[in-house]
């Protein structure tokens, strides 16, 4: 099939004068309706994308195939999506590549799934696990909507069920309690491959990493948060815009040892009071 050239079924991306944006899906015989006046459908297949097509007012919308990041912005949502930033991110962090097996638990919206079956490229297999019969189902609405995948299971239960026999390339995350969780990675992770875990706080981002720490099988945990800010671009009018998204959550990496090594401490001289009875509390709990 054609991608230069509009077909009923294609997910269309449809964007005013003013910058408001659209998705409709092209259906013969059907017409897309606003406060600006309609277009009919018909008048939009067989045209080439990125035509320009007028409303029964007068407004012009700019026609595309939505980008991903696009569409992970604009479509449906249970559960608070992860930020493309952030999935881009991720998907670096777990090194993600075609033919890997992905598992993912906390499946949310949908977004992080797309962008992992986008970089499995029709290879491998992504499993995602979701406790939430209502998210799981917008999430499998969004994917589908999106593309037609075939190499995507969506398990609706706990992640504890999950058979330690699995074994997966990648391993994330999205979850208030994934330290809870930490053994049955280090069975299921292939030794050498990363685990990524996405929090929401400070203290979960402590705490993950100071229990892997304490284990000793996850070589350097790290945490880093990603910000993005668009710039405002008008004649000499060059600035940062004033509305940016300053934050979204922490990512939580480390990568596995081999089974019975521990990883070497580093040497360094920790700050003064970091592992005190509060952090030991911690630990313990």
């Amino acid at each position: 099939m054609r991608k230069d050239i509009f077909q009923v079924g294609d997910l269309l991306r449809l964007v005013d004068q003013k910058g408001k944006q659209h998705h409709i899906t092209l259906i013969a015989g059907q017409n897309f309706f606003t406060n600006h006046g309609s277009i009919a459908h018909d008048e939009v297949i067989g045209k080439s994308v990125g035509s320009i097509f007028e409303s029964t007012s007068g407004m012009k919308y700019v026609a595309f195939h939505p980008a991903l990041e696009e569409y992970v912005m604009k479509m449906p949502r249970g559960a608070a999506v992860i930020y493309p930033e952030d999935a881009r991110q991720i998907i670096g962090l777990a090194d993600i590549q075609a033919g890997d097996r992905v598992l993912e638990a906390g499946v949310g919206s949908g977004a992080l799934s797309l962008h992992i079956l986008r970089a499995l490229a029709g290879e491998g297999e992504l499993v995602s696990y979701e406790l939430r019969e209502d998210f799981a189902s917008i999430a499998k609405k969004n994917v589908e909507r999106y593309q037609a995948v075939t190499n995507w299971s969506l398990v609706i239960e706990d992640l504890g069920n999950i058979s330690e026999k699995e074994r997966f390339d990648a391993v994330i995350l999205d979850m208030l309690n994934p330290w809870d969780y930490l053994e049955l990675v280090e069975k299921i992770l292939q030794p050498g491959r990363f685990f990524v875990s996405y929090v929401a706080t400070t203290t979960q981002m402590s705490r993950l990493v100071e229990l892997m720490k304490v284990s000793g099988n996850w070589f350097e945990p790290k945490a880093s948060e990603q910000l993005n800010r668009e710039w405002h671009l008008q004649g000499l009018a060059v600035r940062p815009n004033h509305r940016m998204v300053g934050h979204t959550g922490f990512l939580v990496q480390a990568r596995l040892m081999a089974p019975g090594v521990k990883a070497p401490v580093r040497k360094m001289k920790p700050a003064k009071g970091a592992y005190g009875p509060d952090w030991q509390a911690m630990v313990n709990e």
